[in-house]
């Protein structure tokens, strides 16, 4: 299952993660769309090993209260959905 996400991820563009955001009505200025991709794109296998770890307070003013308020919301139902998985 690793590789098959690793393989997803190595091919994982900006707009990919634009259009996630927008298709879960999440819409994210340039800043917030750059912040977000860096991040998944550099800390998707530490979050992934460990979802536990990630806290989301931490990166609060990289992104607008709305925003924010949504991206947490997006993680728990995803994590609800998928965490058995990991």
């Amino acid at each position: 299952m690793f590789e098959l996400i690793k393989r997803y991820m190595d091919k994982l563009t900006i707009d990919d993660v634009n259009n996630f955001a927008i298709n879960n009505n999440v819409n994210l200025n340039e800043q917030e769309l750059s912040f977000t991709y860096q991040f998944v794109k550099k800390n998707w296998e530490t979050i992934l090993a460990n979802p536990n770890s990630l806290n989301l307070e931490r990166y609060k003013n990289e992104f607008s209260e709305e925003n924010f308020l949504k991206i947490k919301h997006l993680i728990k139902i995803y994590y609800q959905k998928y965490g058995h998985y990991l």
